[in-house]
């Protein structure tokens, strides 16, 4: 794990849908991945260039437009790799060569930081989060008081109930970063969640389908 004082992130919202895209990396080794390039690209990147960053990849939470309309102007702009879940990738066309297809539990070093990747179905099939220096960035999966929808193509209930599971087994001190900017604050934690969030509240999958179909 990187030194704290060595961490390199950036919250930044961007869109007319108040999406959150995240720089994280290595200020020692000036690199950094862009975590949903979507929207303004331009002006994230501009805003690493400016912190003396080099962003290397771009990972990917879920495939839905709002999250990846800016990969393209991506992978024009620099020489990044885009790390995207196996069960979504096919949705990122014309790319292929610049695909790295993820799977949970894999891990990404980007300078002496070292980014896990979790596999958290429910909203997509191929939703996944990023856990780095006890900070999650949690896409469409976890926001803050309350979690992805599970009623478009591709989601399901019962996945996002297990994902929710296993996100609250990271730990209360972990710190999250959700994937919209839909809370008086942009950031809270794991044990916060567990406290307050209503989807936390169902300790059962049929209580929690009751409260996601009601």
């Amino acid at each position: 794990m990187t030194p704290e004082n060595l961490l390199y992130l950036k919250q930044i919202e961007v869109g007319p849908m108040e999406n959150f895209v995240y720089l994280i990396g290595d200020k020692n080794k000036r690199e950094c991945v862009m975590v949903d390039p979507a929207w303004e690209v331009d002006r994230v990147l501009r805003i690493a260039g400016e912190d003396g960053m080099k962003v290397t990849a771009g990972l990917v939470t879920h495939t839905h437009f709002d999250h990846v309309n800016g990969v393209e102007e991506l992978l024009k702009k620099t020489e990044a790799k885009i790390y995207i879940h196996k069960a979504e990738a096919e949705f990122l066309k014309g790319m292929k060569t610049h695909i790295e297809k993820s799977e949970s539990g894999q891990k990404l070093s980007v300078g002496g930081l070292e980014i896990t990747f979790l596999h958290t179905p429910g909203h997509t099939p191929g939703s996944q989060c990023f856990l780095v220096n006890n900070r999650l960035v949690s896409g469409d999966t976890l926001f803050i008081n309350a979690c992805g929808r599970c009623d478009l193509p591709g989601g399901n209930a019962s996945q996002m109930y297990e994902s929710l599971q296993r996100l609250a087994k990271l730990g209360g001190g972990v710190i999250l970063l959700p994937g919209h900017n839909y809370a008086d604050n942009p950031t809270s934690t794991i044990g916060e969640e567990l406290k307050n969030n209503p989807y936390y509240q169902y300790h059962s999958l049929s209580e929690f389908l009751g409260k996601r179909m009601g």
